[in-house]
């Protein structure tokens, strides 16, 4: 991997970093925001989850706007903007004394996250060979885990001197990347193509709808990002309901380090060897595997089971995501970039649900049928998947 970054031009380093540097950023205060919410705003466990959920949720719908600019606007004023905003954001979570400005300033967060990674997966497109891209995608994948995995260690040392000192490390993130940037940024890179008459948001939008392959994909990926958005939600719920607090902090524990841990080492090597003609065999692949690992969590009866489980459950992920990546890629006219990741980005909704429905399931239901609701939702998403896939295969044109 380091070796192929070497070869990439500087703008590429750069557009890596910002997933590196702000996915550490906001993983820095991600496991203290229950804590931080509770704590601060007298909020319930319910309440907490629905301001967590539903900024997630707001920010995800707006960057489809976020993404009609990503093609409309100078990529480098762009990138900058939404850094300086991601900065001031968490500045905002630290000042903040009212919920609704604390909230406000959450979704300006997610919408100003979800922008760069828009206009950096653009950039991709634009600056490197299609030959290339899914080694990008790996890349990149592979570096906003390094920051999750990084991310709550430096939030648990701010922390201990105080609750609210991880969102003004954030922030102190945001604003060395908007000033690298600033300075670094490549100020001639245009994603747009000023040969064409811009058009309206919602002109663009029916225009989308009109893609099936884009409509099916995107519906997929919201089905799917049900089972692997937020597993470490759902699992704990599964967990809290089914053993002791102890067990469950344990298993937890070992299931986030085990997917760290083979994200790290081999998101690289699978994902470099995705290629489009094999599109389908792949995406079976990696939805088989979440199968066999929800297979695996609902048997499990040691943290060991529990682990392998979770083992195969990554290797699926470490399929699914770069496949991904590389279909939107390849339908996208050059012009819509943009607005077709903003329209993958809306998978994030279904990573915003998983925890909700599982919670309704585990409340009113056995525990494990939430694994047969999981289930049901790999399938679907692979049927979407598959369907609109299917013209990529054999070069249809919708």
């Amino acid at each position: 991997m380091l070796a192929t970054l070497k070869n990439y031009p500087g703008t590429v380093k750069l557009l890596l970093s910002a997933s590196l540097v702000l996915t550490l950023a906001r993983a820095v205060t991600l496991p203290y925001l229950v804590i931080y919410l509770s704590s601060h705003f007298g909020l319930s466990v319910a309440d907490v989850g629905l301001v967590i959920g539903s900024s997630l949720i707001v920010g995800s719908l707006l960057s489809l706007y976020g993404g009609f600019l990503v093609d409309r606007v100078s990529s480098y004023r762009l990138i900058l903007a939404c850094s300086a905003v991601f900065a001031l954001g968490f500045l905002g979570t630290f000042l903040a004394r009212d919920l609704w400005l604390f909230y406000f300033c959450l979704v300006v967060i997610n919408l100003a996250y979800a922008v760069i990674d828009i206009a950096a997966k653009s950039g991709f497109g634009r600056l490197l060979a299609p030959a290339e891209r899914s080694s990008v995608f790996s890349i990149k994948y592979t570096l906003s885990n390094i920051g999750y995995a990084v991310g709550p260690l430096l939030g648990a040392g701010m922390a201990r001197l105080d609750i609210s000192w991880p969102f003004l490390l954030s922030a102190g993130l945001g604003a060395g990347f908007c000033g690298v940037y600033w300075r670094w940024g490549d100020r001639t890179l245009q994603v747009l193509d000023t040969s064409r008459p811009p058009g309206a948001f919602l002109a663009m939008g029916k225009l989308l709808l009109k893609d099936r392959r884009l409509v099916c994909f995107t519906l997929g990926g919201l089905l799917s990002a049900v089972v692997f958005g937020q597993f470490t939600a759902y699992l704990s719920q599964y967990l809290v309901v089914t053993t002791t607090p102890e067990f469950a902090y344990q298993v937890i524990s070992a299931l986030v380090t085990t997917n760290a841990i083979m994200v790290i080492s081999l998101q690289y090597l699978i994902g470099r060897k995705i290629s489009q003609r094999q599109l389908n065999l792949w995406l079976a692949a990696g939805l088989s595997l979440f199968l066999l690992g929800l297979g695996g969590f609902a048997l499990s009866t040691s943290v060991m089971l529990w682990v392998l489980s979770m083992a195969i459950f990554t290797v699926g992920e470490i399929i699914v995501f770069p496949a991904e990546y590389m279909f939107i890629d390849h339908i996208a006219p050059a012009p819509l970039r943009g607005l077709y990741y903003g329209a993958q980005n809306l998978s994030n909704l279904g990573a915003a649900l998983g925890p909700v429905l599982c919670g309704i399931v585990l409340a009113s239901q056995p525990a494990h049928f939430i694994f047969y609701m999981l289930g049901v939702f790999v399938v679907a998403g692979g049927v979407f998947y598959f369907v609109g896939a299917s013209g990529l295969v054999t070069g249809r044109k919708t």
